[in-house]
């Protein structure tokens, strides 16, 4: 049977061989592993995995929290946020949940402000990253210096160089990070890739992904509004502009709804990256192009008038092409999901009922068949012995746990989630230049294009900068 957990051993020696340039103490034949002196004593992960909660929002809330609370293995004893009020909620949500699991008054979490400072605790094994895009890389590359573990939320990064220092930070660290692309954990994503990289619908010539998008109605034009006195608003703008306090640019205050700052290109790039995270890594693990990337990319799209605080891309076309010839097409005109079509038929895969947060921009029953095919017995082939067969993980959360006891590699490690983000990063280039883009996987350059490789990188504000 041939496992594809990782890479091929050829492919992942060259690829540590790159990263690890200059790394003379790392073993090169494999990622190391660092195994810290406090994980061998009556702390160690095998006993209990000690976790801390950086970003306190919607999404760590409904998602990323009771991902690992519900595993005995793990145990959040801390949460940080920039919110002092979030923060002090988070801590009654954990400290409520730990109080009904044992049927006994629990108050064993700790609160931060300041991120730094929670990664100096040394009883933190692990970190949950569920911060704004902007606030991702930075986090968690401290994260894996510090020695911690890390589930950072997708995409990998709010530029693709920010996304190739994280992606090497983690692997010159040894630590286990799982990017936050759970479809991987869904059956029937895995069944629809593997069918796919088996040949059961012939040669694949032409995938088609579709999104939602963001597309407000109403003016977002803002006025400034006084800052909240439990808001660290400066540093919550981190390395991007400063520009002035308003509530729809940040998050709300009232509630945990959908934040403002997804809507905003200051801190993300809309739902190309936002959704697009998700389905053309889903992509990659059935073209098996986890490891590289497209050649050509071209995009058309809408934007909002000039002067709107919420000023993301609205309806979208593009068209990506990897080098065997294979054509992705990506449009919100498409269902949402991702449908591979092949010499001998097609099929389609999506998350049917599935939603991570309540606040999903696509409502639970829109998409309810989670998997089709242009034939239903190309749904039931059996895959051979000696096919392809794709690392299995029932639960996302689960896995990055699994993988912190084993130190083996998790479903959806750091360069992975990298290549995949890079995807989204050159459609949304391609959709501001307007014209079609070429790129070289292996340098991550755009061809002959200054215009389009000064998109690579965003000018950071100080301090909050790469060093």
């Amino acid at each position: 049977m041939k496992e594809q957990n990782n890479p091929p051993r050829s492919t992942r020696r060259n690829f540590l061989k790159d990263t690890l340039k200059g790394a003379g103490a790392l073993a090169l034949a494999g990622f190391p592993t660092i195994v810290p002196a406090h994980v061998l004593g009556k702390n160690a992960p095998s006993n209990r995995i000690n976790i801390g909660a950086i970003g306190n929002g919607r999404i760590s809330r409904g998602h990323d929290m009771p991902g690992v609370w519900k595993y005995d293995q793990a145990r959040i004893i801390a949460v940080c946020d920039l919110d002092s009020n979030r923060v002090a909620s988070a801590k009654r949500l954990v400290n409520d949940y730990y109080s009904k699991k044992t049927g006994k008054p629990y108050d064993g979490v700790k609160t931060y402000e300041d991120y730094q400072e929670l990664l100096n605790n040394k009883d933190i094994d692990a970190v949950l990253i569920s911060t704004p895009d902007h606030w991702h890389v930075i986090p968690a590359i401290h994260a894996v210096r510090a020695g911690k573990d890390v589930y950072m939320q997708k995409p990998a990064s709010l530029t693709i160089a920010e996304g190739r220092a994280l992606s090497d930070a983690v692997h010159h660290s040894g630590r286990i990070l799982q990017i936050g692309s759970q479809q991987r954990s869904m059956p029937q994503f895995k069944r629809a890739c593997e069918l796919v990289r088996n040949g059961v619908i012939g040669k694949v010539h032409t995938v088609y992904v579709g999104l939602p998008i963001d597309d407000p109605k109403e003016s977002t034009v803002e006025k400034d509004m006084p800052l909240p006195a439990n808001l660290g608003y400066e540093k919550w703008l981190g390395e991007t502009p400063f520009v002035p306090y308003t509530e729809k640019r940040v998050h709300p205050q009232a509630d945990f709804s959908r934040p403002g700052w997804l809507r905003c290109e200051q801190f993300g790039a809309g739902m190309i990256t936002g959704w697009g995270a998700h389905h053309f890594d889903i992509v990659n693990w059935g073209l098996d192009t986890e490891y590289t990337g497209p050649v050509e990319i071209s995009a058309t799209a809408t934007f909002p008038p000039a002067g709107n605080l919420w000023d993301v891309h609205g309806p979208f076309k593009s068209e990506t092409v990897f080098a065997n010839g294979v054509k992705v097409l990506a449009s919100n005109e498409y269902p949402n999901g991702v449908k591979f079509v092949g010499a001998d038929g097609w099929i389609f895969v999506t998350r049917g009922n599935y939603a991570a947060t309540a606040s999903d921009p696509v409502a639970k029953g829109e998409n309810t068949k989670a998997l089709d095919a242009s034939d239903p017995r190309i749904l039931n082939a059996v895959i051979p012995a000696d096919g392809v067969h794709l690392y299995e993980s029932k639960d996302h959360h689960g896995n990055w746990l699994d993988c912190i006891q084993s130190r083996q590699t998790p479903i959806t490690p750091i360069e992975v989630g990298h290549r995949g983000c890079t995807v989204c990063l050159l459609n949304h280039a391609a959709m501001k230049l307007q014209r079609k883009l070429y790129w070289d996987p292996v340098k991550e350059r755009f061809k002959n294009d200054d215009a389009a490789n000064a998109l690579l990188t965003r000018p950071q504000r100080w301090p909050y900068v790469l060093d």
